[in-house]
């Protein structure tokens, strides 16, 4: 009997695999990847920005050891909210839903108590601070659904960084673009600033 094949079937064959892959890889998306969370996480589930193939995030000047990616149904497993919000764009209520922000961080292992910004990131560039406290405050979603369908890649989506501001007060009183003013749509990226 050859000496893998022993070991493999000591061993529990898949056990063998998974002991031979990178760490990050173990954990990583069956789908595409459509939100890659780097900064103050855990281990995260893929390694270090390739500028080869990672040229999206190349070019907008991102530099990273390790990320958390989150594919489609990666996102849609964590609990999701819905909220009703007047859109900017048409000034027509809408019912938007996706997980909590701070349910994606959690997700990725990230210690809340020491998260102060994150910095928010569309597939056109649009970068955002947002303060963790203001995320938590508005109940910040990552929207994947706008009126109960999935949203495209070239309207509002497919992810969108997005809160209710005709919940709150101080908010209903500014024009409407200023209330989306942190709210990028296509996000793609976020980066956890400790």
């Amino acid at each position: 009997m050859k000496k893998r094949a022993f070991l493999a079937t000591a061993l529990g064959g898949p056990l063998v695999t998974a002991v031979a892959r990178p760490a990050y890889a173990a954990s990583a998306s069956a789908g595409p990847g459509l939100l890659t969370v780097t900064g103050a996480i855990g281990h995260g589930n893929r390694g270090p920005l390739d500028p080869a193939l990672d040229q999206m995030m190349a070019k907008q000047q991102l530099h990273f050891e390790r990320a958390h990616v989150f594919d489609f149904e990666a996102l849609r497993a964590l609990p999701a909210v819905t909220l009703k919000a007047t859109l900017e764009y048409d000034a027509r209520p809408h019912e938007l839903r996706g997980p909590l922000l701070t349910e994606v961080l959690r997700a990725t292992g990230a210690t809340l108590e020491r998260v102060k910004t994150l910095v928010l990131r569309a597939v056109d560039g649009y970068t955002v601070p947002l303060p963790l406290a203001q995320a938590q405050r508005y109940r910040f979603i990552v929207a994947t659904h706008l009126d109960g369908r999935p949203m495209a890649l070239g309207g509002l989506g497919p992810l969108w960084a997005v809160y209710a501001p005709d919940a709150y007060p101080d908010r209903m009183g500014q024009p409407l673009p200023q209330r989306y003013a942190q709210c990028p749509w296509g996000l793609y990226h976020i980066e956890v600033q400790a």
